[in-house]
């Protein structure tokens, strides 16, 4: 069991270096099943969660980084602690680029099978980034 959860928290990182911060699309498509179901939004499918990222996410924070703080497994599930950091480039949520240097913190959770995310939980501060990203 240990070795599935080494290789599943071995995924979750490999999704945020590879997809959120180098905009790699194949891995999005490599590691996100079809059966993909995201808990926090209206339309929680795998087809809006790559939306989000590629036409919403990175085109606001280009220059996005994953910093991983904390990591656990249990089972098919990994908890990560984590952060993006970035600059505010380009339009989010109606606010158009600041050129902001922003933190966001997130607390995620994935559920996984056979090596794919299949359920999606997350934390993320949005109202500290809108206080981040808002006009002086």
């Amino acid at each position: 069991m240990e070795n599935i959860q080494e290789n599943n928290k071995a995924i979750v990182r490999k999704f945020n270096k590879e997809f959120v911060e180098e905009k790699n699309i194949s891995v999005f498509e490599e590691i996100v099943s079809p059966d993909f179901y995201n808990h926090d939004v209206p339309d929680p499918s795998m087809a809006a969660a790559f939306f989000f990222f590629t036409k919403i996410f990175h085109g606001a924070f280009p220059d996005a980084k994953v910093i991983v703080h904390d990591q656990f497994a249990d089972g098919d599930t990994v908890i990560t602690r984590k952060s993006y950091k970035g600059t505010h480039k380009g339009d989010f949520l109606g606010i158009p680029g600041s050129n902001k240097a922003v933190t966001i913190p997130v607390i995620e959770i994935i559920k996984l099978r056979d090596g794919k995310y299949v359920e999606h939980w997350a934390n993320a501060d949005i109202f500290g980034l809108l206080q981040q990203i808002k006009a002086d």
